[in-house]
């Protein structure tokens, strides 16, 4: 499987958008480092073949962007087998599979498996509440050669919540619906073998203070990233996965081979064996979203950019 991988801010964009070229080579949006092109829920049926058009045109003239991840969201595995027919589909990181589970997953696996490809399956079936269900798909998903081409699953919230005839309330982060525990039951069932998952969307625009409230918890639970449905959402998840000072320094401690075994920093016990895989993960993180302006100093940058150097994963 693909080394777990802090994505950020995904943002959603309908296929059929106007300036998708734009986007997808950062004329527009330059910001975004992970995009994600939608032929499922975001376009209409009468919509899929203007969609599937702008598609293929904007795949042809997308140039190089280092640093920025761009997925095909696609609608089912003929969308899939059509958009890999497409000049330039292999300039995508991968595709984004919609309502994936252990039955359909190989419909798409296999029509990827000699490429290089990345797949985000998504997590938004009635599969999803059994939780040895869950464990017989990691299994299939653990299979050899499919773990590499696992990039991510993705928490579909909004297609689970239908599912339940409920809506999340304008006032509440989805920890505060029955969808709490079952994300907690995903983390627990994927994360300790390796797979990363990202967290659903916050569909309500106007209230910035619970989308921040809610990447806070996603945060918690170990998610690797969150879905965008607007470029407003981008900046103000990201802006929280920058890392405390505090938190990393404690994970440099951490990683210093001179460090003792058990150590108090910050009036927090800190074990270097039970902390290690914790600390390599706020290193990585804070190599690629950065330390929070307001704590950052020059010592602590230059040892982040050390360790980028030295790769930090075999510090």
């Amino acid at each position: 499987m693909a080394e777990k991988k802090m994505l950020g801010a995904s943002l959603y964009v309908p296929a059929t958008h106007k300036d998708l070229s734009q986007i997808a080579n950062g004329c527009l949006l330059g910001q975004v480092r992970s995009l994600i092109f939608c032929t499922e829920d975001a376009v209409a049926d009468s919509e899929l073949s203007y969609a599937l058009f702008n598609l293929s045109l904007a795949l042809q003239q997308m140039t190089p962007r280092p640093g920025t991840d761009r997925f095909v969201r696609v609608r089912n595995p003929d969308i899939l087998k059509r958009v890999l027919q497409m000049p330039g589909s292999h300039k995508l990181s991968g595709f984004v599979l919609p309502k994936t589970t252990r039955h359909n997953f190989d419909a798409y696996f296999r029509q990827i498996r000699k490429t290089s490809h990345q797949l985000m399956p998504t997590l938004e079936t009635a599969e999803v509440f059994d939780e040895a269900e869950m464990k017989l798909f990691r299994q299939c998903l653990e299979a050899p050669g499919v773990r590499e081409h696992i990039l991510a699953l993705r928490i579909g919230g909004n297609d689970l919540l239908a599912l339940l005839g409920i809506r999340r309330p304008r006032n509440m982060t989805i920890y505060r619906t029955p969808l709490g525990p079952v994300i907690s039951r995903l983390v627990t069932t994927f994360l300790p073998y390796g797979f990363g998952l990202t967290a659903p969307v916050c569909e309500h625009l106007d209230n910035p203070a619970l989308l921040a409230q809610e990447v806070q918890e996603d945060l918690a639970h170990g998610l690797v990233g969150k879905t965008a449905i607007h470029p407003s959402q981008v900046t103000l998840i990201e802006q929280h996965y920058r890392v405390h000072h505090s938190d990393m320094e404690v994970a440099l401690r951490i990683m210093d081979r001179a460090s003792p075994a058990v150590f108090k920093l910050h009036d927090s016990m800190c074990e270097v064996a039970t902390h290690r895989t914790w600390a390599h993960g706020v290193v990585e993180q804070a190599r690629v979203f950065g330390i929070n302006p307001g704590d950052a100093n020059a010592s602590l940058s230059a040892s982040i950019l050390h360790l980028q150097q030295a790769n930090p994963d075999k510090a």
